[in-house]
């Protein structure tokens, strides 16, 4: 009878402790924004009304400084949900799938549906198209087809409405949606099939993984027309650095064609490659830009608002990203494409309920909606922020860990075997402690491919067979250093001593990365001691050596001396470089 008794009380026990296990496995809200870079409230961009990302961020981990691997949609997409860099998706256009095309990578949803997790994909998660196989990677990531919103096949067609009373395919957009296809647009479709999803999973004892991709900020503008209230054009601004910077070697500018191609745009008759957009029309696409954010944060609202009325912002990670950026008329460019901050830096945003903010009772709202019309001036605070600087390869590992699955192990140098491994660093350690201090070693890591060494039709999206020049950009907190290396698309090699152009920019003094410096240093020595390396140093690595002796003697915004010591990835090559 005891012995019965005690089997009893063990598998009580057991049982038990099942569901304490499965209820430490959260659900995770992913949200991804497309083109959006860090113009929210709270990023500190005082023009932008973004009340409902600002209050997710106001109870969540905001990482300031977090970069992506490559500014333009499918390559950066596929790299962050496989924890890949380009160099290893061997995706740097949109036409190839990553699982024949390199490797059989596992991706962040396909980890979460392989631990037993419901995965749903609703509207641009992975790029469409061949860059995912025609089928947003189903079934590998996803337990049922992804979602795209039926209105998304007017986004390229005519359906702006011009002066002359006739339909354009034009940049800006602010449309009637009641007058539109089906009175809705892509977004407000995907809102609501994101809502509906939540509905059905709300009483399911099996965890989910939702994936939910909002189109805007991404051109066309086309939006509902009462967001451009939010921005009278005439407390719009020019962006502060308009002009082509005279030391930009010409391979680093792209020459924005997309945009370009657009009606409204043609009609400007605007000279390529740099002809400046008239001002009247940059402050235009200015009012449009941030219009669309606030449009994209209503829909966010909405859907954090869904999460907390079914009772489960309790048990949801929401994660808030973005592809990539977007040039508001920097440096004399528009769109994404290049390796500038203002194309690489992406908002990226944890909710850990319990971690980041505290259980709230009932009767309290976690997330409630908010109507930026009626609150236009709503403002938040950020108490938890990380300033150092980290990658959407990140992503991966740090959002398995918080929802409660083992982060994938790191990967070998060389990973094109490795099924489940990650480039990215996992970040759930700095959930659980202050930031104190500036992390010296701190890195990212963007490129970007050109078909030639001056601007072309084909320069901001070259297909693989005409890349002939890769540029690597490392940033860090003091310095953007970047090299346009020589790239032969048959071998995926780089020609290390094929040095087309250089950029190097101090942050302190420049943060907008306007004087390049790279020409006041004489690399000829420098070249000589990497040439002594051995041939299995990677780029990267190659890189941040070259950078330390750039800015060996040179202050940092601390005012001291870069102390080589504190790199000590670069520590087994120290004596080559100084010898």
């Amino acid at each position: 009878m005891f012995t019965c008794l005690r089997i009893c009380l063990l598998l009580l026990v057991l049982h038990a402790r099942a569901v304490v296990a499965s209820r430490e496995r959260k659900n995770v809200l992913f949200i991804m924004a497309d083109d959006l870079r860090t113009s929210l409230g709270c990023y500190g961009d005082s023009l932008a009304k973004s009340p409902n990302i600002d209050q997710l961020a106001s109870k969540s981990q905001v990482f300031l400084n977090a970069y992506a691997q490559q500014a333009v949609c499918a390559p950066s997409r596929t790299s962050m949900l496989t924890s890949r860099r380009p160099d290893t998706t061997r995706l740097y256009d949109f036409n190839s799938y990553w699982r024949t095309h390199s490797g059989n990578y596992t991706t962040l949803p396909q980890y979460f549906k392989s631990r037993g997790y419901f995965t749903a994909s609703v509207g641009k998660v992975f790029h469409p198209g061949i860059a995912s196989n025609h089928s947003d990677d189903y079934p590998y990531s996803w337990s049922t087809p992804a979602y795209h919103p039926a209105s998304f096949r007017y986004e390229k067609e005519k359906m702006c409405k011009g002066e002359d009373g006739k339909l354009h395919a034009n940049l800006l957009c602010a449309v009637n949606v009641s007058e539109q296809p089906g009175g809705t647009l892509p977004d407000l479709e995907s809102t609501e099939e994101a809502v509906r999803l939540l509905k059905s999973r709300a009483d399911d004892d099996v965890p989910f993984f939702l994936a939910v991709g909002f189109h805007k900020p991404h051109i066309p503008f086309r939006i509902p027309q009462e967001y451009l209230s939010l921005y009278p054009i005439d407390e719009m601004t020019l962006a502060p650095d308009p002009d082509v910077p005279t030391r930009l070697p010409p391979v680093a500018y792209n020459p924005w064609m997309d945009v370009r191609r657009r009606d409204d745009v043609q009609k400007l008759n605007i000279s390529f490659p740099y002809g400046p957009i008239p001002k009247d029309f940059q402050l235009r696409i200015r009012q449009h830009y941030y219009a669309a954010v606030s449009y994209m944060d209503a829909q966010v609202g909405r859907l954090l608002g869904a999460l907390d009325a079914l009772g489960l912002s309790d048990s949801t990670v929401v994660v808030f990203a973005s592809d990539h950026g977007w040039s508001l008329g920097e440096h004399g460019e528009w769109a994404k494409y290049s390796n500038f901050d203002v194309s690489t830096r992406v908002p990226l945003i944890f909710y850990v309920p319990g971690l980041t903010s505290q259980h709230v009772s009932r009767r309290e709202s976690t997330f409630p909606f908010i109507d930026v019309f009626m609150q236009p001036q709503r403002s938040f605070k950020n108490d938890r922020v990380i300033r150092n600087v980290v990658e959407l390869v990140d992503v991966f590992p740090t959002v398995s860990y918080l929802a409660g699955l083992k982060a994938p192990p790191p990967c070998p140098v060389v990973s094109f075997q490795e099924e489940l491994c990650t480039e990215g660093v996992d970040r759930a350690h700095t959930f659980h402690r202050r930031e104190r201090r500036r992390n010296g070693e701190a890195i990212s890591f963007s490129q970007y491919p050109r078909p030639a060494a001056a601007p072309q039709v084909n320069s901001d999206l070259p297909d693989l067979k005409d890349i002939k020049i890769m540029g690597y950009s490392l940033r860090c907190w003091d310095y953007r250093y970047t090299l346009w290396l020589g790239f032969n698309p048959q071998t995926f090699q780089v020609n290390l001593s094929d040095v087309h152009a250089g950029e190097l920019y101090m942050l302190e003094g420049d943060p907008g990365q306007d004087q390049n410096i790279y020409s006041e240093f004489d690399h000829r020595v420098m070249m000589a001691k990497m040439a002594g390396l051995p041939r299995t140093v990677g780029v990267q690595m190659r890189m941040r050596l070259q950078l330390l002796d750039l800015s060996a003697g040179r202050k940092t915004s601390a005012g001291r001396e870069w102390n080589r010591s504190r790199w000590t990835a670069g520590e087994e090559y120290k004596g080559k470089m100084d010898g």
